[in-house]
């Protein structure tokens, strides 16, 4: 995403058998007009900073990893206080369930397990209600403990205990998220420290598979938690295993964010570890939608746990590529609200890992399948093109000819101001800008679906509701119903499947793509090219299910706080 790439999806093959400055011609078939693609591909190396014996080297290497998304069970009363004794009980319930879920995982040979944020103590808990489930949580880059091994080092680290010997006891690095505390000084320049003496931590912590406390990481980016602060300053916390290299951490809403995201990327961190309790927004923003967005736009594995919750709208867990969605889960309401564990073997992806080879057997996953799909990071620039076609262009500021006109619309989507135009026909051609950004789209439905109404949407601007972020968004969506102001609202089952490129011109090198179909299934593009002109164009063609939604969502982090 740092660099000028191209993501060629095509029938796996090893890494090793692509070749330099290779002439490639891509051609989509779309049931009555042909688009010839001409492309100058070579490997790009420095996107990773990886030389080609190094790309092959990873593309042979692999680990086990698992996520859980866990049904928490909830105290009745979170804003009551209540007794230390209390609040391990409570906190008992949940740990059980981890732990079982370890054991299952080691049994299938899981090397790292990610569970949720939330997962141990709950939701909605006061600054004083929280008290009872704090512990103290020592920095690992200052001092090593083992909590299993050493449990009498400090007071009151029963949680801490419990997960680092389940660590140990099944032999597999553990990420969980929990409640800590940490005293502060009365006078700091700016004042940070709290009336009451002490930082309360949303924490992520991460146990090597002997039971060392490995990494320590405080959400920067919190939503909506009197219980918790802020930490003094952003921080950027990795740890390193020995059969995947190095990966970095962060929490749920961190994810929309420059920092922690961000930065780890544009430090070489290649791998995430995401404990997360989403609660999904649909069109745009489902958790596994930009989950997978995220690890595809940036380059990076994303092993994300997310909270199972019917009430607060909270499912989507998955373990994502950049090259494929390896396995992932969507619950809906009126199926059983339980856990659910999802195993994959995913491709090593720190470029500066060093460990032993291992042969990958491919994509093994309990419960959902990878797409099987590979991979490669190129360069591209635009051949000849064939009658000059506006599918096969590159969107410029003089757009090619709209073929099927159709007048704009104002409508909200995800409380953001969306100008849209109405997709008007089986086949055609789009534009529909918004300040500076214009959004570009042909298209042609394979499979109309019933009356389905579709819309091509763009949004330029700082979105002000439940946060506050800077935008540029291109979006294709199914719109809810056959009026304009159904366009943007909530829908997850669609017929028409689709055809499409679709492309905008983004003043941020940050775009995260997604491509969501009926069922909120995720379906990985044929095709992505990102130029550093700031051009985006995402093509797909042969969808398995009906269109939901295709989007290239574009963070300007550096308007955040204008």
């Amino acid at each position: 995403m740092f660099h000028s790439q191209s993501l060629q999806l095509r029938t796996p093959q090893p890494v090793g058998q692509l070749h330099m400055e290779t002439l490639t011609a891509l051609t989509m078939d779309i049931r009555g007009f042909s688009i010839t693609l001409c492309f100058l591909i070579c490997v790009f190396p420095s996107s990773f900073g990886l030389n080609p014996d190094e790309v092959e080297r990873l593309g042979r290497s692999s680990y086990i990893a698992a996520v859980y998304e866990h049904r928490v069970v909830l105290t009745p009363e979170p804003h009551l206080d209540r007794t230390r004794a209390a609040a391990l009980r409570h906190m008992r319930t949940n740990l059980d369930v981890f732990e079982e879920q370890a054991r299952r995982a080691s049994q299938q040979g899981v090397q790292i397990l990610v569970f949720p944020e939330d997962g141990i103590h709950g939701f909605n808990f006061s600054r004083s209600s929280i008290s009872s489930y704090l512990e103290t949580v020592p920095d690992p880059r200052l001092e090593s403990w083992n909590p299993c091994t050493q449990p009498g080092r400090y007071n009151n680290t029963d949680v801490l205990q419990r997960l680092s010997c389940m660590a140990r006891c099944y032999s597999l690095y553990l990420v969980a998220n929990m409640a800590s505390m940490q005293p502060c000084p009365a006078s700091t320049d700016p004042p940070t420290c709290p009336s009451d003496g002490r930082w309360q931590f949303n924490t992520d912590v991460v146990f090597s598979s002997d039971g060392q406390l490995v990494a320590r990481y405080h959400k920067q980016n919190l939503y909506f938690e009197k219980a918790f602060d802020v930490p003094p300053s952003p921080e950027l916390i990795t740890f390193d295993t020995p059969f995947a290299g190095r990966f970095g951490v962060l929490t749920c809403f961190d994810l929309m964010f420059r920092e922690p995201a961000v930065g780890l990327v544009e430090r070489g961190v290649r791998q995430l570890v995401y404990p997360t309790a989403w609660m999904n927004q649909l069109p745009l923003l489902a958790a596994a939608q930009f989950q997978r967005a995220f690890s595809l736009g940036a380059g990076v594995t994303v092993l994300a746990a997310n909270v199972r919750s019917d009430v607060l709208g909270m499912t989507g867990s998955g373990i994502f590529t950049p090259a494929s969605a390896l396995a992932h889960h969507h619950s809906f309401q009126g199926q059983p609200e339980e856990g659910r564990l999802l195993v994959a073997r995913v491709p090593v992806l720190d470029p500066l890992w060093s460990g032993a080879e291992e042969e990958a057997a491919g994509g093994e996953v309990e419960d959902v399948g990878g797409d099987g799909s590979s991979w490669s990071v190129v360069e591209s620039s635009h051949c000849k093109q064939e009658e000059n076609n506006c599918l096969a262009s590159t969107p410029s500021p003089s757009p090619c000819p709209v073929t099927s006109s159709s007048p704009t619309f104002n409508s909200s989507m995800m409380y953001d101001l969306f100008t849209f135009a109405r997709l008007p026909a089986v086949q055609g051609q789009l534009r529909v800008c918004q300040g500076t950004l214009c959004c570009h789209l042909q298209y042609r439905r394979s499979q109309p679906g019933g009356g389905e109404l579709y819309a091509l949407g763009a949004f330029a601007g700082t979105h002000t509701v439940n946060g506050r972020y800077a935008l540029q968004v291109c979006a294709l969506v199914r719109c809810a119903g056959p009026e304009a102001t159904s366009c943007g609202q909530e829908v997850v089952e669609a017929e028409s499947k689709m055809d499409f490129v679709l492309s905008g011109r983004f003043e941020t090198p940050h775009v995260y793509p997604s491509l969501v179909v009926s069922g909120v299934k995720l379906e990985q593009p044929r095709h992505l090219d990102i130029k550093p002109t700031g051009t985006v164009t995402m093509a797909h063609s042969n969808m398995a299910a009906g269109l939901v939604t295709a989007c290239l969502y574009g963070r300007m982090y550096h308007l955040d706080r204008v």
